[in-house]
């Protein structure tokens, strides 16, 4: 909706290949249980995962998020609302169900599995409520689909869903979240977008 055709393509197989990993961890979800489907992600890798995942969850932080969309703010100063609707939209999808609608959903350390069961990392924290949707992980999303809006390459889609997809995994291997709140984060992700194209046509037509 809203895209130049020479954008289309890309950015529609992006939302489509995003859209299609949310409904399968929901789905999922839905037959094994969502314990199951966490401890069945939540395996030990070893030293050298636990580190490499502490990085994934980090890239997906507010110190990449900010700097980011204000790079491609400076870059495409046309599309300057369409960037700042995105980010805003993200942070109130993300935060108010976490926050107000569902706050008291449980994180997997605190969800009544046995501890020792669940792979933790030595040195992070751990949450115990505001589990969905997974804010790391519509960021990374976020993230992803926004540069391949901008970029619509194949290679972009290939290099971008793998840093969406390992941000995302991450929250699971760390222990911080189940895959449902993954499935949560995408379409965080893919709302927001759709959401901000919607309110930039509305707008300029309004005006």
């Amino acid at each position: 909706m809203f895209l130049s055709a020479r954008i289309k393509s890309p950015f529609a197989l992006a939302q489509m290949i995003s859209l299609a990993i949310a409904l399968a961890l929901f789905s999922l979800t839905f037959w094994e249980g969502r314990n199951a489907v966490f401890l069945s992600l939540n395996a030990d890798l070893g030293k050298i995962a636990d580190s490499f995942f502490s990085l994934c969850t980090d890239a997906a932080e507010g110190w990449v998020w900010i700097p980011y969309f204000i790079l491609l703010a400076t870059l495409f100063k046309k599309d300057g609302r369409l960037i700042l609707y995105n980010f805003l939209i993200s942070t109130l999808l993300t935060q108010i169900p976490k926050q107000f609608i569902w706050p008291t959903i449980t994180r997997p350390t605190a969800s009544g599995m046995d501890p020792l069961q669940i792979h933790t990392v030595p040195g992070i924290e751990l949450h115990s409520l505001n589990s969905f949707p997974s804010g790391h992980t519509a960021t990374a999303f976020n993230i992803f689909l926004l540069t391949v809006y901008f970029f619509p390459q194949p290679k972009i889609i290939i290099i971008g869903l793998c840093y969406a997809l390992l941000c995302g995994y991450s929250r699971i291997y760390l222990g911080q979240h189940f895959p449902l709140d993954i499935a949560g984060g995408i379409l965080v992700a893919i709302a927001s977008l759709h959401i901000s194209q919607w309110l930039r046509h509305s707008l300029r037509n309004s005006i």
